[in-house]
C-alpha cells in the first residue's frame, strides 16, 4: 500500500468527469493533522496533460485555497476534465514543494453506474483435483480481496452449490455457480461460469451424479434443467453435427461440434462460456495452434481466458500476444484472467497469479456476466510483484489507478472477513456475529469512494 494512505484518505476517489466534484481529504492521525484556520494551497492537474512548467498552455489544471473544517478535514470543489487520473498537490507554502500528493480519477459517461469488482472465474477444490474444500476456497479468496469467485471443478457442478450453501447470506462475497466442462469426443477445456444448470450432467453417466444421482438439487441452481441424454445417443448427435465443421482432421471436427453444443447450452443456462488456457503446456501445447485460431475466430464461447493457470511466459505471455494479434485482425473478444487455482493458500505459487476486474453495475452473477460480455473487464497479471493488466488501453489505465489507490484499502477489509469465514466453517461460535457485523462494509466503502 502507498505510504500516503497511512497518513491521509481522500474521497471520493472516482467520479464522472466534466463536472464539479466536492473532494474531502481526511488526516488519519495526530501526525497528519491540518492546522486549524490555516490556508492550504491545492493544485490539481490531469496527469495526461503533462508538466505545467513545460506545457503551460495545456488544460486540466486548477488552483485553489482551502481551510480545514471543524472536523479536521480539508474540503474543496473543483472541475475535473474528461477521463483520467488527476494529481492533487497540497501545500503548506505555495512557493515550496507539496506537503503531499494524492490521486483521483474521473470517468467518461459510459461508466456511469459501473463499479470495479475483482475476482476469479476458474478454480478447483478437493472435489476434483484441488486441495481445499469448496467453502474454504471461497473464504481464502475473500481474504485475498476477491469480490466474487466461482468453484469450477472438473466434471462437477455440485461443489459450487456446496460453497454457496455454506455461507448463505453471511458474506458480501459473491460465490457464483459453475464447472469446468469435459465431455466425450473433445479435449478442449471449457468453463461454465454462472450457468443455472450443469452442462456436464446433461450427458449421462456423469461425475456430477456423485452428489445426488440425477436429482436436480445438485445439477441446477434453480431446480430447472433439460433432461440428460445417454452418452451414446449424445455422441451420435455430435458426430452428425461434426460433418459440417470445416476442419481437415476428424478429432478437430468432433471437438468443435462439442464446443458449439456446449456453448449453446451455457447460453440457454444464462452463463458465461469461457475458452481457457489454449497455451497451457503439459509437455506439449494443449491444442494445435491453428486449431486454437480457428476456435477463436469462430467463437463458440463468450470470453477468452487471456491470463491464467501458470507462471511461465510461454503460457500467459503467448496468450496475451495472441489476444492482441487477434484484435489487430478484427477479432475483439471479451477477456478474463483467472488462476485456474488448485490450492487457495499462500503455499501454492500459482494461487494468486491472475484475476479479473469487472466494471459492473452490481456484484451479482448476471450483472458480472453482462459486463464481461460488453467488454467492461480487464485481466490482472500478479505473477510478479509488478502487476500488469491486459485489455482495452482505456480500461487498463483506470484499472492501474484502482490497483494503486483503491484495492489495497479494499483488500485490508476483505482479509478479516475471509479469516472469519474460515472460522465459521470450523465451527467457531463467534464467527456468525462477526460476519454479520462485517456484512455491508463493501457497499459502504464503494459509496464512500465512488460517485458514478
Amino acid at each position: 500500500m502507498k505510504p500516503i494512505f497511512y497518513h491521509y484518505d481522500i474521497y471520493p476517489k472516482v467520479f464522472l468527469g466534466n463536472r464539479e466534484q466536492r473532494i474531502t481529504i481526511q488526516p488519519l492521525g495526530l501526525h497528519a493533522e491540518f492546522v486549524q484556520e490555516k490556508n492550504y494551497t491545492v493544485r490539481i492537474f490531469k496527469v495526461s496533460e503533462s508538466n505545467p512548467g513545460v506545457y503551460p498552455e495545456r488544460s486540466g489544471r486548477s488552483e485553489l485555497v482551502a481551510e480545514p473544517d471543524c472536523d479536521g478535514c480539508l474540503r474543496f470543489s473543483a472541475h475535473f476534465e474528461g477521463e483520467g487520473e488527476h494529481y492533487i498537490n497540497v501545500y503548506d507554502d505555495p512557493a515550496a514543494k507539496p506537503k503531499f500528493t494524492l490521486s483521483v480519477y474521473s470517468l467518461a459517461e459510459d461508466m456511469a453506474g459501473r463499479l470495479p469488482f475483482r475476482g476469479d472465474l476458474h478454480m478447483h477444490t478437493c472435489r476434483s483435483d484441488g486441495k481445499e474444500g469448496p467453502a474454504n476456497v471461497a473464504a481464502n479468496y475473500r481474504a485475498k480481496g476477491y469480490d466474487f469467485t466461482v468453484i469450477s471443478d472438473h466434471y462437477r457442478y455440485y461443489p459450487s452449490l456446496e460453497a454457496i450453501e455454506a455461507f448463505g447470506d453471511l458474506t458480501d462475497l459473491t460465490i457464483v455457480q459453475g464447472e469446468e466442462v469435459h465431455l466425450p469426443l473433445n479435449n478442449v477445456h471449457y468453463v461454465n461460469f454462472g450457468g443455472t444448470y450443469s452442462i456436464n450432467a446433461l450427458v449421462t453417466p456423469s461425475r456430477n451424479e456423485e452428489k445426488a444421482g440425477s436429482s436436480l438439487k445438485y445439477r441446477s441452481s434453480n431446480g430447472k434443467a433439460p433432461d440428460p441424454i445417454p452418452v451414446e445417443e449424445w455422441k451420435e448427435m455430435i458426430r452428425e453435427r461434426a460433418k459440417s465443421v470445416p476442419r481437415e482432421h476428424e478429432a478437430e471436427r468432433l471437438s468443435y461440434a462439442v464446443l458449439e453444443w456446449t456453448h449453446e447450452q451455457v447460453q440457454a443456462a444464462g452463463g458465461l462460456g469461457i475458452f481457457p488456457h489454449p497455451y497451457w503446456l503439459c509437455q506439449m501445447m494443449q491444442l494445435p495452434e491453428d486449431y486454437t485460431e480457428f476456435v477463436y475466430k469462430n467463437k463458440p464461447f463468450d470470453a477468452f481466458e487471456v491470463l491464467g493457470g501458470e507462471n511461465f511466459f510461454s503460457h500467459n505471455g503467448f496468450q496475451t500476444a495472441f489476444y492482441y494479434m487477434m484484435r489487430e485482425q478484427g477479432y475483439d473478444h471479451p477477456i478474463v484472467g483467472s488462476t485456474d487455482s488448485h490450492s487457495s493458500t499462500e503455499h501454492n505459487r500459482n494461487g494468486d497469479i491472475c484475476s479479473t476486474i469487472v466494471f459492473a453495475k452490481q456484484n451479482e452473477r448476471a450483472a458480472l456476466i453482462d459486463a464481461i460480455k460488453e467488454k467492461y473487464s480487464v485481466a490482472v497479471d500478479t505473477i510478479s510483484k509488478e502487476y500488469r493488466l491486459v485489455g482495452d488501453f482505456r480500461l487498463i489505465k483506470y484499472g492501474s489507478f484502482l490497483m494503486e489507490n483503491y484495492f489495497p484499502l479494499h483488500d485490508l477489509a476483505c482479509e478479516a472477513e475471509g479469516y472469519y469465514m474460515n472460522r465459521y466453517i470450523a465451527g467457531d461460535p463467534r464467527a456468525v456475529a462477526i460476519l454479520k457485523a462485517m456484512k455491508g462494509q463493501q457497499a459502504e466503502m464503494m459509496e464512500k469512494y465512488f460517485k458514478v
